[in-house]
Protein backbone atom coordinates (compact mmCIF):
# COMPACT_ATOMS: atom_id res chain seq x y z
CA UNK A 1 0.00 0.00 0.00
CA UNK A 2 1.16 3.55 -0.74
CA UNK A 3 0.19 6.87 0.79
CA UNK A 4 -2.51 8.89 -0.97
CA UNK A 5 -0.45 11.65 -2.59
CA UNK A 6 -2.25 14.87 -1.60
CA UNK A 7 0.58 16.76 0.13
CA UNK A 8 3.55 18.50 -1.51
CA UNK A 9 6.30 17.29 0.81
CA UNK A 10 9.75 18.67 1.63
CA UNK A 11 12.28 15.84 1.65
CA UNK A 12 13.02 16.26 5.38
CA UNK A 13 12.37 13.75 8.16
CA UNK A 14 12.07 15.34 11.61
CA UNK A 15 13.05 12.97 14.42
CA UNK A 16 13.39 15.29 17.44
CA UNK A 17 11.93 18.60 18.60
CA UNK A 18 12.38 20.93 21.55
CA UNK A 19 11.25 24.50 22.11
CA UNK A 20 11.48 26.40 18.82
CA UNK A 21 13.84 23.88 17.19
CA UNK A 22 13.54 20.57 15.36
CA UNK A 23 16.22 18.13 14.15
CA UNK A 24 16.22 15.85 11.14
CA UNK A 25 17.52 12.30 10.80
CA UNK A 26 20.94 13.64 9.84
CA UNK A 27 21.23 15.69 13.01
CA UNK A 28 20.67 19.04 11.26
CA UNK A 29 18.94 21.66 13.43
CA UNK A 30 16.12 23.86 12.09
CA UNK A 31 14.49 26.95 13.59
CA UNK A 32 10.73 26.39 13.46
CA UNK A 33 8.84 29.59 12.70
CA UNK A 34 5.79 27.78 11.36
CA UNK A 35 4.86 25.36 14.13
CA UNK A 36 3.13 22.91 11.81
CA UNK A 37 0.36 25.34 10.74
CA UNK A 38 0.25 27.39 13.99
CA UNK A 39 -0.16 24.24 16.10
CA UNK A 40 2.89 24.55 18.37
CA UNK A 41 1.80 27.17 20.88
CA UNK A 42 4.04 26.53 23.89
CA UNK A 43 7.11 25.03 22.20
CA UNK A 44 7.84 21.49 21.08
CA UNK A 45 7.86 18.78 23.80
CA UNK A 46 7.50 21.23 26.69
CA UNK A 47 8.37 19.20 29.82
CA UNK A 48 5.17 20.13 31.70
CA UNK A 49 3.03 19.19 28.68
CA UNK A 50 4.87 15.86 28.31
CA UNK A 51 4.52 15.11 32.03
CA UNK A 52 0.80 15.94 32.06
CA UNK A 53 0.14 13.52 29.19
CA UNK A 54 2.39 10.77 30.60
CA UNK A 55 0.76 10.94 34.03
CA UNK A 56 -2.71 10.78 32.50
CA UNK A 57 -1.70 7.92 30.21
CA UNK A 58 -0.74 5.85 33.25
CA UNK A 59 -4.25 6.37 34.72
CA UNK A 60 -6.69 6.20 31.81
CA UNK A 61 -6.25 7.31 28.20
CA UNK A 62 -9.80 7.11 26.91
CA UNK A 63 -13.41 6.52 27.69
CA UNK A 64 -16.41 7.92 25.87
CA UNK A 65 -18.63 10.83 26.87
CA UNK A 66 -21.15 8.39 28.32
CA UNK A 67 -19.43 8.80 31.71
CA UNK A 68 -18.38 11.79 33.79
CA UNK A 69 -14.89 13.11 32.92
CA UNK A 70 -13.83 15.64 35.59
CA UNK A 71 -10.92 16.83 33.42
CA UNK A 72 -13.46 18.36 31.04
CA UNK A 73 -14.87 20.60 33.77
CA UNK A 74 -11.34 21.53 34.90
CA UNK A 75 -10.53 22.50 31.33
CA UNK A 76 -13.73 24.53 31.02
CA UNK A 77 -12.95 26.47 34.20
CA UNK A 78 -9.33 27.16 33.21
CA UNK A 79 -10.34 28.16 29.69
CA UNK A 80 -13.02 30.49 31.00
CA UNK A 81 -10.59 32.18 33.35
CA UNK A 82 -7.78 32.73 30.83
CA UNK A 83 -10.04 33.72 27.93
CA UNK A 84 -12.25 35.98 30.04
CA UNK A 85 -15.35 34.07 28.91
CA UNK A 86 -16.27 32.47 32.23
CA UNK A 87 -20.03 32.48 31.58
CA UNK A 88 -19.67 30.57 28.29
CA UNK A 89 -20.20 26.82 27.77
CA UNK A 90 -17.64 24.38 26.33
CA UNK A 91 -18.14 21.61 23.78
CA UNK A 92 -15.05 19.56 22.96
CA UNK A 93 -14.22 17.89 19.65
CA UNK A 94 -11.12 16.91 17.64
CA UNK A 95 -10.15 19.36 14.89
CA UNK A 96 -10.64 22.89 13.64
CA UNK A 97 -12.91 21.80 10.80
CA UNK A 98 -15.05 19.86 13.27
CA UNK A 99 -15.21 22.87 15.59
CA UNK A 100 -16.44 25.12 12.78
CA UNK A 101 -18.83 22.41 11.58
CA UNK A 102 -20.42 22.18 15.02
CA UNK A 103 -20.55 25.96 15.42
CA UNK A 104 -22.44 26.35 12.13
CA UNK A 105 -24.82 23.51 13.02
CA UNK A 106 -25.47 24.92 16.48
CA UNK A 107 -26.26 28.36 15.07
CA UNK A 108 -28.76 26.79 12.65
CA UNK A 109 -30.33 24.75 15.44
CA UNK A 110 -30.64 27.91 17.53
CA UNK A 111 -32.49 30.13 15.05
CA UNK A 112 -33.84 27.61 12.54
CA UNK A 113 -32.20 29.35 9.58
CA UNK A 114 -29.94 28.11 6.78
CA UNK A 115 -27.91 30.92 5.24
CA UNK A 116 -24.35 31.73 6.31
CA UNK A 117 -22.20 34.77 5.55
CA UNK A 118 -18.50 34.04 4.98
CA UNK A 119 -15.75 36.18 3.48
CA UNK A 120 -13.27 36.32 0.63
CA UNK A 121 -10.00 34.45 1.28
CA UNK A 122 -11.56 32.65 4.25
CA UNK A 123 -10.46 29.17 5.32
CA UNK A 124 -12.58 27.28 7.84
CA UNK A 125 -11.72 23.63 7.19
CA UNK A 126 -12.29 20.74 4.80
CA UNK A 127 -15.36 18.92 6.15
CA UNK A 128 -18.78 19.39 4.60
CA UNK A 129 -20.09 22.65 6.10
CA UNK A 130 -16.66 24.02 6.97
CA UNK A 131 -15.39 23.71 3.41
CA UNK A 132 -18.60 25.24 2.06
CA UNK A 133 -17.73 28.48 3.87
CA UNK A 134 -14.10 28.29 2.69
CA UNK A 135 -13.26 30.57 -0.22
CA UNK A 136 -11.34 28.11 -2.40
CA UNK A 137 -13.11 26.24 -5.18
CA UNK A 138 -10.28 23.68 -5.32
CA UNK A 139 -11.34 22.32 -1.92
CA UNK A 140 -15.10 22.16 -2.55
CA UNK A 141 -16.33 18.89 -4.06
CA UNK A 142 -19.68 18.86 -5.88
CA UNK A 143 -21.32 17.25 -2.85
CA UNK A 144 -20.24 20.26 -0.73
CA UNK A 145 -21.75 22.88 -3.02
CA UNK A 146 -24.65 24.80 -1.49
CA UNK A 147 -26.64 27.94 -2.20
CA UNK A 148 -26.83 28.66 1.53
CA UNK A 149 -23.41 30.36 1.73
CA UNK A 150 -22.97 34.03 0.79
CA UNK A 151 -19.38 35.20 0.27
CA UNK A 152 -18.71 38.89 0.88
CA UNK A 153 -15.52 40.98 0.61
CA UNK A 154 -13.46 40.86 3.80
CA UNK A 155 -13.54 44.06 5.89
CA UNK A 156 -16.29 45.59 3.71
CA UNK A 157 -18.94 47.00 6.08
CA UNK A 158 -21.11 48.34 3.29
CA UNK A 159 -21.38 44.97 1.56
CA UNK A 160 -22.20 43.37 4.91
CA UNK A 161 -24.95 45.90 5.64
CA UNK A 162 -26.45 45.51 2.18
CA UNK A 163 -26.50 41.74 2.54
CA UNK A 164 -28.32 41.90 5.86
CA UNK A 165 -30.85 44.36 4.45
CA UNK A 166 -31.60 41.93 1.63
CA UNK A 167 -31.27 38.56 3.35
CA UNK A 168 -31.33 39.40 7.06
CA UNK A 169 -34.23 37.23 8.18
CA UNK A 170 -32.70 34.21 6.42
CA UNK A 171 -29.19 34.54 7.80
CA UNK A 172 -28.34 31.98 10.46
CA UNK A 173 -24.75 33.04 11.16
CA UNK A 174 -21.71 35.04 10.17
CA UNK A 175 -18.37 33.22 10.42
CA UNK A 176 -15.15 35.22 10.38
CA UNK A 177 -11.49 34.75 11.24
CA UNK A 178 -10.03 37.47 13.46
CA UNK A 179 -6.87 37.15 11.37
CA UNK A 180 -7.12 35.13 8.18
CA UNK A 181 -4.37 32.52 8.18
CA UNK A 182 -4.42 30.49 4.96
CA UNK A 183 -5.81 33.57 3.20
CA UNK A 184 -2.57 35.45 3.79
CA UNK A 185 -2.53 37.00 7.32
CA UNK A 186 -5.30 39.52 6.72
CA UNK A 187 -6.36 41.26 9.94
CA UNK A 188 -10.07 41.88 10.52
CA UNK A 189 -10.65 45.57 11.22
CA UNK A 190 -12.07 46.28 14.64
CA UNK A 191 -14.95 48.37 13.27
CA UNK A 192 -15.80 45.53 10.89
CA UNK A 193 -16.06 43.00 13.74
CA UNK A 194 -18.13 45.42 15.81
CA UNK A 195 -20.48 45.89 12.85
CA UNK A 196 -20.89 42.11 12.55
CA UNK A 197 -21.89 42.04 16.21
CA UNK A 198 -24.41 44.85 15.78
CA UNK A 199 -26.02 43.36 12.68
CA UNK A 200 -26.23 39.89 14.21
CA UNK A 201 -28.01 41.40 17.21
CA UNK A 202 -30.36 43.39 15.00
CA UNK A 203 -31.34 40.45 12.78
CA UNK A 204 -31.12 37.54 15.24
CA UNK A 205 -28.09 35.90 13.60
CA UNK A 206 -25.20 34.16 15.37
CA UNK A 207 -21.69 35.65 15.29
CA UNK A 208 -19.11 32.83 15.00
CA UNK A 209 -15.52 33.87 15.70
CA UNK A 210 -13.11 31.42 14.08
CA UNK A 211 -10.06 31.35 16.35
CA UNK A 212 -8.56 28.14 14.98
CA UNK A 213 -5.25 29.76 13.96
CA UNK A 214 -5.52 33.22 15.51
CA UNK A 215 -6.71 32.09 18.96
CA UNK A 216 -5.08 30.71 22.09
CA UNK A 217 -3.00 33.83 22.67
CA UNK A 218 -1.21 34.00 19.32
CA UNK A 219 -2.27 37.62 18.69
CA UNK A 220 -1.42 38.82 22.20
CA UNK A 221 -5.04 38.48 23.33
CA UNK A 222 -6.60 35.08 23.89
CA UNK A 223 -8.85 35.53 20.84
CA UNK A 224 -7.74 38.03 18.22
CA UNK A 225 -11.41 39.02 17.87
CA UNK A 226 -11.16 40.53 21.37
CA UNK A 227 -9.31 43.57 20.01
CA UNK A 228 -12.74 44.77 18.79
CA UNK A 229 -14.19 44.69 22.32
CA UNK A 230 -17.32 42.84 21.16
CA UNK A 231 -18.09 39.28 22.23
CA UNK A 232 -19.04 36.64 19.67
CA UNK A 233 -21.79 34.09 20.30
CA UNK A 234 -19.54 31.13 19.50
CA UNK A 235 -15.73 30.92 19.40
CA UNK A 236 -13.99 28.00 17.69
CA UNK A 237 -10.59 26.65 18.78
CA UNK A 238 -8.09 24.00 17.70
CA UNK A 239 -4.45 24.16 16.44
CA UNK A 240 -2.58 25.68 19.41
CA UNK A 241 -5.11 24.29 21.89
CA UNK A 242 -3.25 20.98 22.26
CA UNK A 243 0.27 21.90 21.10
CA UNK A 244 0.16 18.98 18.69
CA UNK A 245 -2.29 16.71 20.50
CA UNK A 246 -5.55 16.50 18.49
CA UNK A 247 -8.09 18.53 20.44
CA UNK A 248 -10.55 21.26 19.53
CA UNK A 249 -13.65 22.92 20.87
CA UNK A 250 -16.24 25.63 20.73
CA UNK A 251 -17.26 27.94 23.53
CA UNK A 252 -20.86 29.03 23.45
CA UNK A 253 -22.58 32.10 24.91
CA UNK A 254 -25.09 31.42 27.71
CA UNK A 255 -28.17 32.43 25.70
CA UNK A 256 -27.66 29.42 23.39
CA UNK A 257 -29.18 26.45 25.19
CA UNK A 258 -28.02 22.84 24.91
CA UNK A 259 -30.25 19.86 24.12
CA UNK A 260 -29.32 16.21 24.51
CA UNK A 261 -28.01 14.57 21.31
CA UNK A 262 -27.83 17.94 19.50
CA UNK A 263 -24.04 17.57 19.12
CA UNK A 264 -21.85 14.57 19.69
CA UNK A 265 -18.35 13.13 19.37
CA UNK A 266 -16.60 9.85 20.11
CA UNK A 267 -13.07 11.06 20.82
CA UNK A 268 -13.69 14.73 21.67
CA UNK A 269 -12.84 15.65 25.24
CA UNK A 270 -11.12 12.37 26.03
CA UNK A 271 -8.81 12.14 29.03
CA UNK A 272 -5.53 12.59 27.15
CA UNK A 273 -6.88 15.48 25.07
CA UNK A 274 -8.00 17.32 28.19
CA UNK A 275 -4.66 16.74 29.90
CA UNK A 276 -2.83 18.19 26.89
CA UNK A 277 -5.16 21.19 26.62
CA UNK A 278 -4.90 21.91 30.35
CA UNK A 279 -1.10 21.78 30.17
CA UNK A 280 -1.12 24.32 27.34
CA UNK A 281 -3.27 26.76 29.32
CA UNK A 282 -1.18 26.30 32.45
CA UNK A 283 2.01 27.07 30.53
CA UNK A 284 0.50 30.07 28.71
CA UNK A 285 -0.51 31.49 32.08
CA UNK A 286 2.60 30.56 34.09
CA UNK A 287 5.12 31.68 31.47
CA UNK A 288 3.12 34.76 30.39
CA UNK A 289 3.29 33.68 26.77
CA UNK A 290 0.68 36.13 25.49
CA UNK A 291 2.93 38.95 26.69
CA UNK A 292 5.90 37.29 25.01
CA UNK A 293 3.92 37.05 21.76
CA UNK A 294 3.33 40.81 21.89
CA UNK A 295 6.96 41.66 22.66
CA UNK A 296 8.70 39.32 20.21
CA UNK A 297 6.02 39.91 17.59
CA UNK A 298 6.57 43.67 17.78
CA UNK A 299 10.31 43.18 17.35
CA UNK A 300 9.77 41.01 14.28
CA UNK A 301 7.27 43.38 12.66
CA UNK A 302 9.47 46.42 13.30
CA UNK A 303 12.51 44.72 11.79
CA UNK A 304 10.57 43.36 8.81
CA UNK A 305 9.12 46.81 8.08
CA UNK A 306 12.70 48.16 7.86
CA UNK A 307 13.63 45.72 5.08
CA UNK A 308 12.86 47.65 1.87
CA UNK A 309 12.50 44.56 -0.34
CA UNK A 310 9.48 43.30 1.66
CA UNK A 311 5.92 44.49 1.12
CA UNK A 312 2.84 44.86 3.36
CA UNK A 313 4.17 43.55 6.66
CA UNK A 314 1.10 42.79 8.76
CA UNK A 315 -0.35 40.75 11.59
CA UNK A 316 -0.63 40.76 15.36
CA UNK A 317 1.55 39.15 18.00
CA UNK A 318 3.22 36.06 16.57
CA UNK A 319 0.93 35.77 13.56
CA UNK A 320 2.78 37.76 10.91
CA UNK A 321 2.75 37.87 7.14
CA UNK A 322 4.56 39.81 4.43
CA UNK A 323 4.56 39.86 0.64
CA UNK A 324 7.60 39.10 -1.49
CA UNK A 325 8.16 40.29 -5.04
CA UNK A 326 8.69 37.97 -8.01
CA UNK A 327 12.42 38.64 -7.71
CA UNK A 328 12.30 37.05 -4.23
CA UNK A 329 10.03 34.15 -5.15
CA UNK A 330 12.64 31.63 -3.92
CA UNK A 331 13.06 33.31 -0.55
CA UNK A 332 11.03 30.83 1.48
CA UNK A 333 12.71 27.85 -0.19
CA UNK A 334 16.15 29.33 0.42
CA UNK A 335 15.37 30.05 4.06
CA UNK A 336 14.56 26.37 4.48
CA UNK A 337 17.43 24.80 2.55
CA UNK A 338 20.21 27.36 3.09
CA UNK A 339 19.37 28.70 6.54
CA UNK A 340 17.49 25.73 8.04
CA UNK A 341 14.43 27.83 8.95
CA UNK A 342 10.83 26.67 8.54
CA UNK A 343 8.29 29.32 7.51
CA UNK A 344 4.82 29.12 5.98
CA UNK A 345 3.31 30.54 2.83
CA UNK A 346 0.08 31.67 1.23
CA UNK A 347 -0.15 31.59 -2.52
CA UNK A 348 1.05 33.34 -4.53
CA UNK A 349 3.57 35.52 -2.71
CA UNK A 350 3.06 35.63 1.07
CA UNK A 351 5.44 34.29 3.73
CA UNK A 352 3.73 33.47 7.02
CA UNK A 353 5.35 33.35 10.47
CA UNK A 354 3.46 31.27 13.07
CA UNK A 355 6.08 30.25 15.66
CA UNK A 356 5.65 29.07 19.21
CA UNK A 357 4.41 31.80 21.56
CA UNK A 358 7.56 31.03 23.58
CA UNK A 359 9.84 32.14 20.72
CA UNK A 360 12.88 33.85 22.20
CA UNK A 361 14.01 37.25 20.98
CA UNK A 362 17.46 35.91 20.10
CA UNK A 363 15.82 33.35 17.79
CA UNK A 364 13.86 36.17 16.17
CA UNK A 365 17.12 38.10 15.74
CA UNK A 366 18.74 35.06 14.09
CA UNK A 367 15.82 34.86 11.69
CA UNK A 368 16.09 38.52 10.71
CA UNK A 369 19.83 38.11 10.04
CA UNK A 370 19.23 35.01 7.92
CA UNK A 371 16.40 36.72 6.05
CA UNK A 372 18.56 39.73 5.16
CA UNK A 373 21.34 37.42 4.00
CA UNK A 374 19.05 35.47 1.66
CA UNK A 375 17.46 38.66 0.31
CA UNK A 376 20.91 40.07 -0.45
CA UNK A 377 21.96 36.88 -2.24
CA UNK A 378 18.80 36.80 -4.34
CA UNK A 379 19.11 40.50 -5.15
CA UNK A 380 22.73 40.03 -6.24
CA UNK A 381 21.70 37.13 -8.47
CA UNK A 382 18.98 39.27 -10.05
CA UNK A 383 21.42 42.14 -10.61
CA UNK A 384 23.97 39.80 -12.17
CA UNK A 385 21.37 38.40 -14.54
CA UNK A 386 20.21 41.90 -15.45
CA UNK A 387 23.81 42.97 -16.16
CA UNK A 388 24.43 39.92 -18.32
CA UNK A 389 21.26 40.63 -20.31
CA UNK A 390 22.17 44.29 -20.69
CA UNK A 391 25.72 43.43 -21.88
CA UNK A 392 24.32 40.94 -24.37
CA UNK A 393 21.93 43.54 -25.78
CA UNK A 394 24.72 46.14 -26.13
CA UNK A 395 26.92 43.66 -27.96
CA UNK A 396 24.22 42.96 -30.48
CA UNK A 397 23.75 39.67 -32.36
CA UNK A 398 26.80 37.50 -32.86
CA UNK A 399 28.44 37.82 -36.29
CA UNK A 400 28.65 34.75 -38.47
CA UNK A 401 31.53 33.94 -40.81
Amino acid sequence: MTLFDVYPINDITIVKAKGSYVWDENGDQYLDLYGGHAVISIGHTHPHWVKRIEEQLEKIAFYSNSIRIPLQQQLAEKLGKISGKEDYQLFLCNSGAEANENALKLASFHNGRKKVIAFSKSFHGRTSLAVSVTDNKNYIAPVNETENVIFLPFNDEEALEDCFKEEGKEISSVIVEGIQGVGGINVAEEDFLRRIRQLCDEYGAIYIADGIQCGHGRSGKFFSHDFAGANADIYTMAKGMGNGFPVAGIIIAPHIKAKHFQLGTTFGGNHLACAAALAVLEIIEEEKLMGNAVMVGKYLKDELENIPELRRVRGRGLMIGFDVTDELKDLRKNLLWNQKIFTGESKPNVIRLLPSLALKKRDAEDFIEALKEEIALLSNEQNAEANDTSASLRAGPAKTQ
